[in-house]
């Protein structure tokens, strides 16, 4: 039975600020493996809230066992506050394979609960749709779910993508309120891409879940990808076409498409270098 797999914010909406504040105190001395007493007098949050700010900066791909990960590290000295586009664009990237990061993909996308089935299966097939009618089809998939479970969880995962304080600059999905009749509709389909060396990073990590060590793939193992590079940036795959020629100019992939089937093969060194190097050319 599908599980929603959305409870672990608590009841706390994801905040940037308070994200850093976690990625700051995970540097210190004695890191977050401590007592949440003394955590609570270092990041000055309450009992209640350490965990879920925890389980916020996880799902983003920045912490792991209570230690930052490669991606954290590098984030925390480029990037301290979370400030940058790329973040925004790096932590969406983790979201949307909610507690699993980059395991191999399921034969369904609900099987990663309710973000990765909203990103992967629900925004490709809806460029603009109304509260009301999300919450009917995750309803219809997430059968188990209650009504409140189902408005409460995708409430923070809406707030999440439109609000400033979340991942508002990406425009993965933007909140539309209608002048006259005062509806709100969310939109989908215009996003703001983001640097083609973050793209590279993406594709690096996408390969090794994917492909693992092999050096060249079938180009359209990329380009339509059931959980790839097309749902996760908001895009078709002529504009990812697009891209990779984009990298292959840059020498982080080579293209021979002289005969069919086209073929794409590897040429970066390793994926933090390209994660680096977005930030250096931003």
């Amino acid at each position: 039975m599908a599980n929603l797999q959305l409870g672990f914010h608590g009841t706390f909406q994801f905040k940037k600020e308070e994200i850093a504040k976690i990625i700051h105190t995970a540097t210190e001395e004695n890191g977050l493996n401590d007592t949440i007493k003394n955590l609570m007098v270092r990041t000055g949050f309450g009992n209640a809230k350490i965990t879920p700010l925890k389980s916020w900066a996880t799902h983003a791909g920045l912490l792991k066992n209570n230690q930052l990960t490669p991606e954290g590290n590098l984030i925390y000295k480029l990037d301290p506050y979370l400030q940058s586009f790329n973040t925004d664009w790096l932590m969406h990237f983790y979201f949307s394979f909610g507690d699993q990061g980059l395991n191999k993909v399921p034969n369904k996308s609900y099987e990663w609960g309710g973000w990765t089935y909203f990103v992967y299966d629900f925004i490709p097939n809806n460029l603009s749709f109304s509260t009301e009618y999300l919450h009917r089809n995750i309803a219809s998939i997430f059968s188990e779910e209650s009504s409140k479970s189902i408005k409460d969880n995708f409430s923070k995962v809406l707030k999440t993508y439109t609000e400033s304080h979340g991942l508002k600059t990406i425009q993965f999905i933007q909140k539309i309120k209608d002048a006259q009749t005062k509806i709100i509709t969310y939109q989908t389909g215009e996003s703001i891409p983001p640097n083609i060396y973050l793209i590279g990073y993406f594709l690096a990590r996408l390969w090794e879940r994917d492909f693992e060590q092999e050096t060249s793939v079938l180009t359209d193992e990329i380009l339509y990808h059931k959980m790839g590079l097309t749902q996760v940036l908001g895009i078709t795959s002529d504009t990812l076409q697009d891209h990779l020629n984009q990298l292959e100019s840059l020498g982080i992939i080579e293209q021979r498409r002289t005969v069919a089937p086209y073929q794409t093969i590897r040429r970066w060194d390793a994926p933090l270098i390209l994660l680096e190097k977005a930030y250096v050319n931003q």
